[in-house]
């Protein structure tokens, strides 16, 4: 039976890595995949997803406005897709998250997304949130605190490695403009959070 799959976690984590092996699995048995990464988040190249330890793939991008039900269909049409991987999932849009879920309930193939849970500001993305609301199956992918915690929130830093408090939600970057850390440390370089 088709599922639809949240993997979640902070920056660095190894998610895309993940996803590539996955994928990589299905194709080993002479499955086909759909691979999928937005639009706007072109550091690996556009239409493409890589990971920090150089494995990378090409795929299809989406943007907010796409309809990805409409889209996978056509899709099926041309081929049967044994999974369909979602990278980057958290710059979904809501209405993505519940064609994603049509795809697994009417169309009967499984969706396998990957993204960040919370931002910089530890607040959830949208297409996250929609995630953890509509997932069948939910798994943290988990790193660290440079103390060896586990690591749940991101601090976003500016050219002098100073943290970031306000601006937009979204910002690519990588490890020269986020740092993974555990909620006590994240607390101590915001300034306590929004909650204090």
């Amino acid at each position: 039976m088709a599922k639809l799959h949240f993997h979640y976690s902070t920056m660095n984590a190894g998610k895309s890595t993940l996803l590539l092996q996955a994928a990589h699995n299905y194709r080993e048995r002479g499955m086909q995949v759909c691979l999928l990464t937005a639009a706007l988040d072109t550091r690996a190249g556009e239409g493409r997803i890589g990971s920090r330890i150089g494995l990378g793939q090409p795929a299809e991008v989406f943007a907010p406005g796409d309809d990805l039900l409409a889209r996978l269909s056509a899709r099926l049409d041309e081929g049967p897709l044994a999974c369909i991987f979602v990278d980057e999932a958290q710059f979904l849009t809501k209405a993505q998250v519940w064609q994603l879920a049509r795809v697994v309930d009417d169309l009967g193939v499984p969706v396998m997304a990957y993204g960040l849970r919370v931002d910089f500001r530890g607040q959830l993305f949208p297409g996250s949130a929609e995630l953890l609301a509509l997932a069948d199956e939910m798994r943290e992918v988990r790193t660290i605190c440079h103390c060896g915690r586990k690591a749940t929130m991101v601090i976003r830093q500016d050219a002098e490695g100073r943290p970031v408090i306000d601006g937009e939600q979204v910002q690519i970057g990588g490890n020269e403009t986020y740092v993974s850390l555990c909620r006590r440390h994240w607390r101590e370089a915001v300034g306590d959070g929004p909650g204090a």
